[in-house]
């Protein structure tokens, strides 16, 4: 008479259950780094995602407190972003409908930003960086929208039209006179937008940080995204109605002779909020993107 042993239940289903979870998340923190590939079907990432969930799993029954260790790591992550950059489940959810219309081929994704760039620790100090409040941050600005658009901006019919127009003034004094200087070699600098008023040059991020720094000191909302290798500002616009004003604007009265013929690019956050590009790369605002899969977005 043969007599069999029942594997414990944490080897058939706890484990296989909890390595699928912890693939999952892992997957997406870290898709980001994955290369971009044209293979059809994202066969590539898919093949990455059973690569990684058979290597725990494999892992996980020669050593079953290998699920604890990936656990901690995990919370230590979510820990730590949570503080850092206030990246919480609800950006995860988001960033996992990225993940799978990225996957799918979605056309959903054209406007969708992905949040999950959890390793970029220089948050604190790009904040730092953006001091709206300092005079010579907010002298410049007020200076910029006297000596662009002032007529536009007496005819505006609202305030928030008339805080945007004055930020397009921002944008044209400080993208029409940038002058791109890398940073020290192999070191990550960032200059204070006060630093930058003064110069007006230095790489994207100081870009980035004198544009949001100004325009905050005026009243407008702006945000700073991340792409791999480049960071570039985006200003609130509102609703798409809000755009159609803005976009006439911009094509008929502000920008006409750079957006002539052109289109307005822009993102959708959770929300529906729709954000202009103002990248150092373009020379009206809703200019072509320098780089589409956007990692993070801080708000200063």
């Amino acid at each position: 008479m043969k007599t069999s042993v029942k594997k414990p239940l944490h080897r058939n289903i706890l484990i296989p259950f909890l390595s699928l979870v912890i693939a999952i998340i892992i997957f997406l923190i870290s898709y980001q780094y994955l290369p971009t590939t044209d293979w059809p079907y994202s066969v590539d990432k898919i093949a990455t995602f059973i690569l990684l969930l058979l290597v725990l799993v494999l892992l996980a029954r020669i050593f079953w407190p290998i699920i604890i260790l990936c656990v901690a790591f995990i919370a230590l992550w979510f820990g730590n972003n949570w503080y850092n950059t206030d990246y919480n489940f609800y950006n995860f959810y988001n960033d996992g409908r990225f993940v799978i219309n990225d996957i799918t081929g979605s056309k959903q994704n054209k406007n969708f930003v992905y949040t999950g760039y959890g390793s970029l620790y220089n948050d604190k100090a790009i904040l730092k960086a953006i001091d709206y409040s300092n005079i010579a941050v907010r002298t410049f600005a007020v200076t910029a929208t006297n000596t662009f658009f002032k007529k536009e901006q007496q005819q505006a019919r609202s305030n928030e039209t008339r805080v945007l127009i004055q930020s397009f003034a921002v944008f044209k004094e400080i993208n029409s006179n940038w002058n791109y200087v890398s940073d020290p070699a192999q070191e990550e600098y960032f200059a204070k937008a006060s630093e930058s008023v003064g110069l007006l040059a230095g790489d994207c991020d100081d870009y980035s940080i004198l544009m949001a720094g100004a325009i905050k000191s005026i009243g407008g909302k702006v945000r700073l995204l991340c792409v791999k290798g480049h960071i570039y500002p985006e200003i609130l616009i509102g609703t798409q109605e809000n755009l159609k004003t803005i976009g006439s604007l911009i094509q008929n009265k502000l920008f006409v002779q750079e957006s002539n013929g052109k289109k307005l690019n822009y993102h959708n956050d959770d929300k529906g909020n729709i954000w202009l590009n103002l990248d150092y790369t373009t020379s009206y605002p809703g200019g072509n993107f320098m780089g589409n899969s956007v990692m993070e977005y801080i708000y200063p």
